[in-house]
């Protein structure tokens, strides 16, 4: 899959394979949110609905358990930040945007997000 511009790097998706998908929304002041959750069919109305809307789609069946069980409209608890930043780390650098104010390893504030990959790997797209 071709990762084009993304219009929506505050929204993610994080999918625990076929059968489970959480929506994330994160509007850079307050804790993300779970805007949408589901498994099986829900799950898989979920991933159409991201990937026509240029959402990324963020892998991890670890943490869509945890997420799962967040209510829905509830911010996501503080014990699931660090993995959370990730996907919003994944999804600002698949739109090729950086946080304003951030500079990234090394100093270099020229929108180069190429030191911050977290574990991307292309050839394991679907």
């Amino acid at each position: 899959m071709k990762h084009r511009e993304r219009k929506n790097p505050d929204r993610s998706l994080v999918s625990g394979g076929s059968d489970i998908a959480i929506a994330l929304r994160y509007d850079g002041d307050n804790a993300p949110r779970v805007t949408a959750k589901g498994s099986d069919l829900v799950a898989d109305q979920i991933t159409r609905i991201a990937e026509a809307n240029d959402v990324p789609l963020y892998p991890n069946r670890e943490l869509a358990t945890a997420l799962v069980q967040v209510p829905l409209g509830d911010e996501v608890p503080e014990e699931l930040y660090r993995a959370v930043a990730e996907v919003i780390a994944f999804a600002y650098i698949v739109a090729g945007k950086t946080p304003e104010g951030f500079t990234p390893p090394g100093g270099s504030d020229d929108g180069d997000t190429s030191l911050c990959r977290i574990g991307y790997d292309p050839k394991q797209d679907p």
